[in-house]
């Protein structure tokens, strides 16, 4: 294979990845019910937080720690990773929302009302700006090694779906018609496509920062599913509620295990 029609290939990759996800998940809030999706959102908050807990530190760490880079400099980039994510959402640039009005989180009445009304440009800016940095992640991770891009898509993926129902739902609340919350969230995951096309044209050609930028996505990973995913999971639920919880965190590990020992 030339040199040519492998960057080509790679660069196919990264479209399809990053358009396939943002698609899919405007594909299943557009097929369920809201009931329905509320009550699948729970279950994939917890899919995906095993998910992203095991690609970053069972796949993605260990590869960019393989790669003859600094380990000092490596994990002084995990902390600036964290930092980051943490000052971005901050400043409401970096929204993960998977909540809605009566899904036990005890929100008073008309809250996402306020979110999506008062603040939906807001939600809509930071949610394209979130998947504009998932665009970067996996066009990173493709540059760097393709099975190592297709696990880190997944894993955005998995964190996406809940994430975009999530905003359906907000908008739905807010009175937005479905049509229109529905084309609002597709737009927004076109963002992730241009940060592909982004990191793919500006990253591709500095190999020797592949290390530090698989460390940044790890450092995504870890902040969404530490800051954001468990702590909606650390409530007091009965206790069939409870076992569903581990069983779904279990799945998410597990499906990263046996990817990775296929690809072994």
């Amino acid at each position: 294979m030339t040199a040519r029609l492998a960057s080509r290939m790679t660069l196919s990759y990264i479209l399809l990845a990053t358009f396939v996800g943002g698609l899919l998940s405007v594909l299943i809030a557009a097929s369920l019910t809201v009931a329905l999706l509320g009550r699948l959102v729970r279950h994939l908050v917890s899919l995906s937080t095993g998910v992203l807990l095991a690609t970053a530190l069972l796949h993605v760490l260990p590869e960019a720690f393989e790669r003859q880079a600094s380990p000092h400099a490596l994990f002084m980039t995990l902390l600036g990773g964290l930092m980051f994510f943490f000052l971005l959402e901050k400043a409401e640039l970096y929204r993960h929302t998977h909540h809605h009005e009566g899904d036990g989180h005890h929100h008073h009445h008309h809250f996402d009302a306020e979110q999506a009304g008062r603040g939906g440009l807001s939600v809509l800016v930071g949610d394209s700006i979130h998947n504009f940095c998932d665009g970067l992640i996996i066009a990173a991770a493709f540059l760097a090694d393709q099975h190592l891009g297709w696990v880190t898509a997944a894993a955005i993926i998995a964190h996406e779906i809940p994430q975009e129902v999530g905003d359906y739902i907000v908008l739905l609340n807010a009175g937005f018609s479905r049509g229109k919350a529905l084309l609002f969230n597709a737009l927004s995951g076109l963002a992730a496509v241009a940060g592909g096309l982004l990191g793919y044209f500006v990253v591709g050609p500095w190999e020797s920062l592949f290390p530090y930028l698989l460390v940044l996505a790890s450092s995504s990973f870890i902040y969404v599913a530490v800051a954001d995913l468990i702590p909606q999971l650390q409530r007091r639920l009965p206790w069939r509620e409870t076992a569903a919880q581990l069983f779904w965190l279990a799945a998410g590990m597990g499906f990263i295990v046996l990817v990775l020992g296929s690809s072994h």
